[in-house]
């Protein structure tokens, strides 16, 4: 049964007193950082305190500067005592993504992203077909009547931006009426100064490698950055990949923290980047997405003990042979091979 906003808003609101302590957990993020902000104000004067929090290290520039530029406050989860909260939210996730949420028992789950195992939790909003959470949290917004400041606008408006890459990616009517409500109150100016601060100087060192180790299979472009400072160097350069013409995937990795992070885009004509993902690693790794992009993480001990990370062509030659060789389930490698060729032949005729 489809729920109406305001109906959605009166579960919402009905997990919390006016004596709570609320505690936000996120996977700091454009649209988990916006989400999070239009929590709290939901809950102003609806809970006695709304504590936003981090299990990620927040390095990414564009990351850095909105917290910043929009004076979101946010702590460590290694910071945080549960004991001293009543209530707890996640929202731009689910628990089961990260065992970063593990020491938490969640009341309220919203967000985006297809579910990966089941959600246990009082009030559970997962809605996949939605381009960002952030759409989603402008709707309870709107259904609580409350006009955003011009910074939460803000918050929300470059969420939505940012996961629906300007919407070229998965998106619904529901996330171009957020961000036509959200363009109104929104400071244009600031959020462009935020997405702007998108690279940092020493970042320019992996891009440097990637062009000159960039391998090219049938419109797909692959490299293996060997160790990151930060996984989302990897979703960077993933995403500048596919501003080239012919490329059609980009799948680029790397290894942060022990683990093989691979990032998945498409250009989402072709397969489902997050089925694509879940295929060939769900087996050794945590693995999904959407259509167009997609991540998989396998810790370092799961991989081939033959399989040297430090050795980035081969590693490289291992993640290509991984997503070449997946055959869909109870599907043999022939006729998946098959069906490749049959679908990028189409695909070349439409764009004819």
């Amino acid at each position: 049964m489809k729920l109406s906003g305001s109906e959605r808003l009166r579960r919402f609101y009905n997990q919390f007193s006016k004596t709570d302590q609320v505690l936000v957990v996120i996977n700091a993020d454009p649209d988990a950082i916006g989400s999070a902000m239009a929590v709290k104000r939901l809950l102003w004067r609806k809970a006695a305190g709304v504590t936003l929090s981090h299990f990620n290290a927040i390095k990414r520039p564009d990351n850095i500067a909105m917290t910043r530029l929009l004076r979101v406050s946010l702590i460590h989860t290694d910071e945080i005592d549960p004991k001293k909260f009543d209530k707890f939210v996640v929202v731009d996730s689910q628990p089961g993504h990260s065992e970063a949420f593990k020491p938490f028992k969640f009341d309220v789950v919203i967000d985006h992203h297809p579910v990966s195992e089941p959600v246990k939790a009082p009030f559970v909003d997962i809605r996949p077909e939605y381009g960002a959470t952030a759409s989603m949290m402008t709707e309870y917004l709107r259904a609580a009547k409350i006009k955003p400041s011009a910074k939460l606008a803000t918050g929300l408006f470059i969420g939505i931006k940012t996961d629906t890459s300007d919407f070229e990616r998965q998106a619904l009517i529901e996330d171009v009426k957020a961000f036509q409500f959200l363009f109104r109150h929104a400071n244009i100016h600031l959020a462009r100064k935020i997405e702007l601060a998108d690279l940092r100087l020493d970042f320019l060192k992996y891009f440097r490698y990637a062009l000159q180790n960039l391998c090219m299979r049938k419109g797909r472009a692959f490299v293996h950055l060997g160790s990151v400072t930060n996984p989302d160097i990897c979703v960077l350069i993933a995403d500048f990949f596919m501003r080239v013409n012919p490329v059609k995937w980009s799948i680029i990795s790397g290894v942060y923290e022990e683990k093989l992070v691979v990032i998945f885009r498409n250009d989402g004509i072709r397969k489902n980047a997050g089925k694509k993902a879940k295929q060939t690693f769900e087996q050794i790794g945590s693995a999904g997405g959407h259509k167009s992009m997609a991540r998989a993480e396998i810790t370092l001990e799961n991989l081939p003990s033959s399989l040297d990370t430090a050795d980035t062509r081969r590693t490289a030659q291992w993640v290509i042979d991984q997503i070449e060789k997946s055959p869909k389930r109870g599907q043999s490698a022939e006729k998946k091979e098959s069906e490749d060729e049959s679908e990028e032949d189409e695909s070349e005729e439409d764009e004819s």
